[in-house]
């Protein structure tokens, strides 16, 4: 740009100043970086495996119970090849911090998952032990277990015999070769058989179907077909992809993407606030500068630019350092999440936006002292009036 010096030598006239500025912007963009590169991985595609599937929930809410007998009428719905089921149980290990998913499946529930990779002798171990548990090898690494060992789970929902005490024998450890999928190695999964044998309350129920497809292109007749079984029933149901409920589900615990906009709508609104008085400040000093730029022949045009682009400039610069800072540290980030979140960095949705924020706000700030500026009467700013 022809006038890069002057709009530079402008924003670091009182240095200072500009870098506590420059410094609120960071943090802003920074924080902005993570929290919505959170979302994006919470809210992303993942991968094409499981495609086929489809999940069958009740329709009223998803922590609402569907009766067993439905099983054999959705295995009979044309364009399904095979059905599983499983029921959330909500268990804690030791400390309610401890948290991780724990569920109930059925006995073919891993048929359905051939990606979930598990040794051949693990897998009859599990299916020939009642109380037999499989978990993902993140958690598996995370608490320091072993085959063989006994896992103290405790009921926060479904107790057994009186007792909260759910002691499961860890008889599997599955992996996951997709990098992006890593974050389904922090559950145990144990029998519904079990589950339902033991618990003192629920008796043939399951959370959810889990269906495979014949013929993916099919997914919408065959969801109508199944959610037709139990309409104006009291357990109406609701089939959608495997990722749609996935999301939904996440949801029962925490809106992210609610969050991450509540958050920095804050952070943002402050950010406008503060970077819009360090503007006018630095304009409001420089009067006289602006007067005799326009005496030596700027034109009102070029005082507006130059001004707007100091302000853009200002969180541009702050803007790219924050996200750089937050690509950096995100991978410690994802390492921390034990394999919840798999990401090596800020992602480009991220920087997209991030970047479409920075030169919004900039001009947002800058608006209204460059028309300042550019209404300069020479005279008067030259006589300081």
């Amino acid at each position: 740009m022809k006038y890069l010096h002057l709009i530079w030598a402008a924003l670091f006239r009182s240095k200072t100043r500009t870098f506590l500025t420059l410094l609120s912007v960071v943090a802003a963009f920074l924080l902005f970086g993570m929290l919505d590169s959170v979302r994006v991985a919470f809210n992303s595609g993942g991968s094409v495996a499981g495609a086929d599937r489809m999940v069958v929930a009740s329709r009223l809410s998803i922590t609402q119970m569907l009766p067993y007998r439905l099983l054999s009428q959705i295995e009979a719905v044309d364009g399904v090849e095979k059905v599983s089921y499983a029921a959330w149980f909500g268990g804690i290990y030791r400390d309610p911090r401890n948290f991780f998913p724990n569920f109930s499946v059925g006995p073919d529930y891993f048929e359905l998952y051939p990606e979930y990779e598990i040794p051949a002798d693990q897998m009859r171990a599990f299916q020939a032990d009642r109380t037999g548990a499989v978990v993902g090898r993140a958690l598996a690494e995370r608490h320091g277990w072993k085959i063989g060992d006994t896992i103290p789970l405790q009921a926060t929902i479904f107790p057994r015999g009186g007792d909260n005490a759910w002691p499961l024998n860890l008889r599997a450890i599955f992996t996951i070769d997709d990098s992006k999928r890593r974050g389904e190695e922090n559950q145990l999964l144990f029998h519904w058989e079990y589950f339902d044998e033991a618990n003192d309350y629920v008796k043939g129920e399951v959370g959810w179907y889990m269906v495979k497809l014949a013929d993916v292109n099919d997914a919408t007749r065959v969801a109508r077909a199944i959610d037709a079984l139990s309409e104006n029933s009291d357990h109406e149901t609701k089939t959608q992809t495997e990722q749609a409920f996935n999301q939904a589900f996440a949801k029962q615990f925490a809106d992210i993407g609610l969050i991450v906009t509540a958050i920095m709508g804050a952070v943002f609104f402050t950010l406008l606030l503060l970077t819009g008085n360090t503007m006018a400040q630095a304009v409001r000093e420089r009067i006289p500068e602006l007067a005799v730029l326009k005496t030596i022949g700027f034109s009102n045009r070029s005082v507006l630019v130059l001004v707007l682009a100091e302000s853009v400039l200002l969180l541009v610069l702050g803007g790219a350092i924050g996200l750089g800072i937050a690509a950096a540290i995100m991978p410690a980030v994802s390492a921390a999440s034990g394999g919840m979140i798999q990401l090596p960095g800020v992602p480009g949705q991220t920087w997209g936006v991030g970047l479409a924020l920075m030169a919004a706000i900039g001009v947002l700030v800058g608006l209204l002292p460059a028309l300042r500026a550019m209404r300069l009467n020479i005279v008067d700013a030259l006589a300081g009036r």
